[in-house]
């Protein structure tokens, strides 16, 4: 055979391993368990909504269905999942050439005369299979009117009649159509299966993919079956003529994604604040190939695998080479859970960003400048110390302000870094500049803040409206000397913490931590107040001078403690004499 026929004649690795039978599936094991069980208890529903991403399966699956709805052979004469054996009529279902099989691509016949057309013929019984089976890919490109038209057949459809929907988009499918189907989600193929089934087919073709190369395709592929074998018919032709075997760093190579050792190298470049040999390095990956969208998700996953050697220690199980494990438990030496959680948020960000950006490279450069300069900051958990410090040390907490500092201010000395460094997880760098040592105020040592209420009586009546917005909008979860942790209610202005900050730094002279929630709050004093006034009325109403037939539609406005006069002083004393006839 000449090479030009052999190209002719090449059929790709994704139809050449399409599943012949549910066995054939690879982790479909719930979808395929309960196949089985309905087709074995005589409970076959009458239309079925097959759903998941692309690649999954879904069109094969349906065939696969009406296969198994029309299968018949010298020995089966019913339904039958079994499909081991090929019956009278599964080659032409699987070649989308039987008659009583009728397949229909939504995506171009969208409207309601092309429903109309396809469900005139419902009615008629099969010419040759058991049942009439209505395959519809994509069906949520359907307009509205071809769904109405749809939703009578698909009720109450002949005995003879089966459907058999496809989609990838299962929230555009209307619910009256979902709720008269059995639907199954075809889940995303896990990378270790993947990895093995991409293992046995290249035995069977007589490729030779390191596992390396098999691990990357699988990860790709992102648990797509289909994804995955058009990588793999991509890769297998990079070993050329000679038959060599095609390593990790060609199919890395192959696919544009970065060497994990470099990425390994990046991380640790941003986490610890370089942020020049970022740079430089995203630069060098990026000019070999890499994509700086999948640059950001590797750094995502290193990311989480250096979380994970942080929580678990040494027990902690990676699927990498031993020199990089090494490394990632070394970075766990170096941060902070509370870095790596904050590193995680920015990156996660960065990703979506980058993916999005007109720029990617540029949108990615500059993620990796916020993480250097996050890095070159204390760690989360040190917050609290800082403060500390700065107040031991007689230093105003620095305000973030627009306006650059005037260059001739000289640098002010930051606070001892010593218990920041050693809290830190070996992160030795200083905190930003502070601002120009200022004398600490003189604490009011009359002033005694224990609780709420004596913060609002505290405040002087010039903040008239700040009271009023504590009262209002503060529901308290924590309040100590030091620190007042509150859940704001709905409509609390953004600066109310700011300000409770300030007030209480005037009152004392002290600077507390006030931080909001978003749950675990109480009432607040206006709410306390409230109920403490409708609880007193309630007890009010209950006396007996309010049962009087005369007082049934009185309203009770207020009750005092009035001085009595002489004559009821009296009458109470029991002294008759005194009173006047």
């Amino acid at each position: 055979m000449s090479d030009e026929s052999k190209g002719q004649n090449y059929q790709v690795l994704a139809r050449k391993y399409r599943p012949t039978t549910f066995e054939d599936m690879i982790g479909q094991e719930a979808m395929v368990t309960t196949l089985q069980n309905a087709f074995k208890a005589g409970r076959v529903a009458h239309a079925f909504m097959l759903t998941g991403v692309r690649g999954i399966g879904k069109t094969t699956t349906a065939r696969l269905l009406a296969r198994a709805l029309n299968y018949e052979s010298d020995t089966v004469k019913g339904p039958s999942v079994e499909l081991g054996t090929p019956g009278n009529h599964c080659e032409l279902i699987m070649a989308s050439g039987h008659m009583d099989v009728l397949e229909m691509d939504a995506a171009s016949r969208t409207g309601v005369e092309n429903m109309r057309e396809m469900l005139d013929g419902v009615r008629y019984a099969p010419a040759t299979a058991r049942y009439k089976v209505y395959i519809i890919d994509e069906v949520h490109m359907l307009s509205a009117g071809a769904f109405n038209a749809l939703l009578k057949t698909l009720e109450e459809p002949p005995d003879h009649a089966k459907f058999i929907f496809a989609t990838t988009e299962i929230r555009k499918v209307p619910i009256t159509v979902l709720s008269r189907c059995q639907r199954f989600d075809l889940r995303r193929v896990e990378a270790d299966a993947l990895q093995a089934h991409l293992s046995k087919i290249c035995k069977n073709e007589g490729a030779n993919v390191s596992d390396e190369g098999l691990a990357l395709i699988a990860r790709a592929a992102e648990g797509s079956v289909r994804d995955s074998l058009s990588l793999l018919d991509q890769a297998i032709v990079q070993a050329g003529l000679d038959g060599a075997a095609v390593s990790g760093e060609q199919v890395r190579t192959m696919l544009g994604l970065a060497d994990r050792v470099r990425i390994l190298d990046l991380f640790a470049l941003a986490a610890t604040g370089d942020g020049k040999g970022a740079l430089t390095e995203m630069r060098s990956q990026y000019d070999d190939g890499a994509d700086p969208a999948i640059v950001m998700r590797d750094m995502l996953d290193i990311c989480h695998e250096v979380s994970r050697a942080k929580t678990l220690g040494p027990e902690a199980a990676f699927d990498a080479a031993p020199d990089q494990i090494a490394r990632l438990q070394e970075l766990a030496e170096k941060l902070s859970l509370g870095q790596l959680t904050r590193i995680w948020q920015m990156l996660l960000k960065a990703h979506t960003e980058v993916r999005m950006a007109p720029a990617p490279l540029a949108a990615a450069e500059m993620a990796l400048l916020k993480l250097s300069v996050a890095g070159q900051m204390p760690p989360p958990e040190l917050a609290a110390q800082i403060i500390e410090q700065m107040k031991a040390g007689g230093i105003t907490p620095p305000v973030v302000s627009s306006s650059p500092s005037p260059p001739s201010m000289p640098a002010p000395t930051p606070p001892s870094g010593s218990a920041m460094a050693s809290a830190g997880g070996g992160m030795s760098s200083a905190p930003a500049p502070l601002s120009a040592p200022q004398a600490a105020p003189t604490p009011n040592s009359t002033v005694m803040l224990n609780s709420l209420e004596d913060l609002v009586k505290a405040i002087p009546n010039a903040q008239i409206g700040l009271k009023s917005d504590i009262k209002r909008y503060v529901r308290p979860i924590r309040f100590k000397p030091g620190a007042i942790t509150f859940q704001p209610a709905e409509g609390a202005p953004v600066s109310l913490p700011g300000k409770i900050v300030s007030a209480i730094k005037d009152l004392t002279g002290e600077l507390w931590i006030v931080s909001p929630e978003t749950s675990g709050g109480g009432a607040t004093l206006n709410e306390i107040k409230k109920n403490a006034r409708a609880e007193q009325d309630a007890k009010d109403r209950a006396h007996p001078a309010f049962n009087h037939p005369l007082l049934a539609n009185a309203r009770l406005i207020e009750i005092r403690d009035t001085k009595p006069t002489s004559v009821e002083s009296n009458v109470i004393d029991g002294n008759f004499g005194d009173v006047p006839e």
